[in-house]
């Protein structure tokens, strides 16, 4: 699974309509591109193709009195929706994501109900579980990584990640539990994770994508 489309199909719903220049201004607004793919160039074409794909919708808006070409603006389909969604449970969920796609799952997982995102969470820690069972069939970390030469080493990393992760997760779980932030359904404020049209950016990287600005 790849980070930048939940994070490009987020960031097109958080706003309800959006040019590519805004999409790219938020993800950096997050910092997503210091810790995932979202660069300029993988966010423009993750736009145009899923347009392509029915997940967005794109509109042309008339040309910039300068001459430029036509700012494109995209709209979240049902069907991207349905997709956003799926991609959300599944960053969520699967316990051996990349940390760009656990990140981006995070970064939104207020647009699921607390209840769901709980279940989803011990959904992680019991495959996390069952990993780390697999892996200390062949290495018993009591013993240490030494009693398989140097590759223990590698069994090592593994079992630190199984108990890293579980830990950070039940402490998510142990936050949310007690009422942390607002999630779908609760009538609370709504994360404000979007920059308003012209708002500086103090994340920037650069100039505008050509047509993103009319």
């Amino acid at each position: 699974m790849s980070a930048i489309r939940l994070l490009v199909l987020g960031a097109v719903k958080q706003h309800g309509r959006a040019h590519g220049y805004q999409v790219r201004n938020d993800l950096e607004f997050w910092g997503a591109h210091e810790w995932s793919n979202a660069k300029p160039g993988s966010i423009y074409h993750a736009l145009k193709q899923m347009a392509k794909q029915g997940l967005l919708h794109a509109y042309e808006i008339a040309p910039s009195t300068a001459g430029g070409p036509p700012r494109v603006e995209y709209e979240i389909t049902d069907l991207g929706r349905e997709e956003y969604f799926a991609l959300l449970r599944e960053a969520l969920t699967t316990y051996d994501q990349k940390m760009d796609v656990l990140s981006a799952g995070i970064g939104f997982v207020v647009d699921l109900p607390r209840a769901e995102v709980v279940e989803l969470l011990r959904r992680r820690v019991r495959a996390l579980d069952e990993w780390r069972a697999s892996v200390t069939e062949y290495y018993t970390p009591e013993g240490g990584p030494q009693q398989l030469g140097h590759i223990g080493e590698i069994m090592h990393l593994w079992v630190h990640s199984a108990d890293a992760g579980k830990e950070w997760t039940l402490g998510l779980i142990e936050r949310i539990e007690a009422g942390a932030y607002s999630f779908a359904g609760e009538g609370g404020e709504p994360f404000a994770g979007v920059l308003a049209e012209g708002e500086e950016n103090p994340f920037a990287t650069g100039v505008p994508h050509e047509g993103d600005r009319g």
